[in-house]
Order: C-alpha cells, then sequence, then structure tokens
C-alpha cells in the first residue's frame, strides 16, 4: 500500500530533471526508472510495472531524463534520446539523491531501463556498484552501454520480446561482454513494446521476482558509492 507520493526535482549539473517518487510503508527497495527514446515519466508501460513493484512493497521513482526544453528539441531532431552520457549522469544523480535523503538512503536500490535508458541504467550501476542492487532492462539497448558493462557488479535482468530478433541478438553480444551476473529472459510472443496480451503482465513478474530476489537479501544502510 503507497503511504506516500511526491513529485520531486533533482539537480543534475546544470540543469533539474523531474521525477515521481512513491514509497510503501516499509520499502524493501528503490526501483529507479530510465526510459527510453521519445518516452518520460508518464510511459503507461513504465507505470504498469511500477504498479507491480510497488504492490511487491518496492518504493519507485520514475524520471524524466530529459528537460521540457531538451524533450521539445528532441521531438525534432532526435539528438538526446541517444545522448546515453547524458541520460545516464541523470540517473546517477538520481542516485546520489536517494542516498542524500534519509528516508531513503538506506534503501537498496534497482535501475530498471526501458529502451535507450537501459544503457543509462548499466552506466549507473557501474559508476555506483556499492548503490546499485540490481539492474533490470525491459527491451533495452543494453550494447549502447559500451565499456562499461564488463564494470557491472550488479545482478542483471535482460528482458527481450520473442517477436524482437534484432534486440534479442543485441542482448545476448551485450551478456557476453558483462563480467557480473546477467540472465536474459525471452518473452514469448511479445514484440517490441510488449503490447500484446499477457506480455507486460510477464514483465511486471519477471521484474518483481528479480527485485524481491536482489532487493530484499540486501541491506545497504551506511554504505558510500
Amino acid at each position: 500500500m503507497i503511504t506516500r507520493e511526491e513529485s520531486v526535482a533533482i539537480r543534475a549539473g546544470l540543469v533539474s530533471v523531474l521525477g515521481d517518487l512513491r514509497m510503501p510503508a516499509t520499502p524493501a527497495g528503490l526501483v529507479i526508472f530510465a526510459h527510453g527514446s521519445g518516452s518520460s515519466r508518464f510511459s503507461r508501460r513504465n507505470r504498469q510495472v511500477a504498479r507491480a513493484l510497488e504492490a511487491r512493497g518496492h518504493a519507485t521513482l520514475l524520471l524524466d531524463l530529459l528537460t521540457l526544453s531538451e524533450e521539445a528539441v528532441d521531438e525534432v531532431t532526435r539528438e538526446y534520446r541517444f545522448d546515453i552520457g547524458r541520460l545516464a549522469g541523470r540517473v546517477i544523480a538520481a542516485i546520489d539523491w536517494a542516498a542524500a535523503r534519509p528516508d531513503l538512503a538506506a534503501l537498496p536500490a534497482c535501475c530498471f531501463g526501458a529502451s535507450t535508458g537501459a544503457a543509462a541504467a548499466l552506466i549507473a550501476a557501474a559508476e555506483r556498484p556499492a548503490r546499485v542492487a540490481a539492474v533490470i532492462s525491459r527491451g533495452g539497448r543494453p550494447d549502447l552501454a559500451g565499456d562499461a558493462l564488463p564494470l557491472v557488479r550488479a545482478p542483471t535482468l535482460l528482458i527481450v520480446g520473442g517477436d524482437d530478433p534484432d534486440v534479442i541478438a543485441l542482448n545476448e553480444a551485450a551478456r557476453r561482454r558483462m563480467a557480473g551476473p546477467v540472465e536474459l529472459q525471452i518473452v514469448a510472443g511479445a514484440t517490441h513494446l510488449f503490447e500484446e496480451p499477457g506480455t507486460l503482465e510477464e514483465v511486471c513478474r519477471l521484474a518483481g521476482d528479480w527485485c524481491d530476489a536482489h532487493l530484499r537479501s540486501r541491506d545497504h544502510g551506511g554504505r558510500g558509492r
């Protein structure tokens, strides 16, 4: 049961990014959502997954990785949605922001990325290994994390639609580059956006099981970055 909802502004360098934080009474962990290309914190799919994780007792933070002015430019040029360094920096800013809040500091974090947001989540996990206990990618582009892939220590779940062969290949290639624990789950009958009946529910189940396994078993209280 959610006991608190809060709209937040997180400083990331010279800008602030907006987010929606939802907290159950005694959260087991915090799941930070990094959206994909051309999306936002209002993504229907990410919100459905977030609600499923909240029902399991996890706090969620859905972020806008681009400012309003950047989004307006990106709608025309698409120049920011593949700026992985920019996106990753803002996920890292959110991790640091949570670490500085007394009500969130003790919670192990999971970075959940969709599409290009998956690369941002993985880079953030590589940069903040003591804070990030798990990573989940949904229909993601982990390959875009590049040289950060071998540095990710957090257990990572890659979820891909069975009818999304190009992305399956990219995820398999990324998995081979990763040194930490990594698992690839293919959802049968799903295309890239998991719009087919029952497929997003399977994503929710897989993500929930991963968070339960890797957030409930770890206590990050008092640990550094």
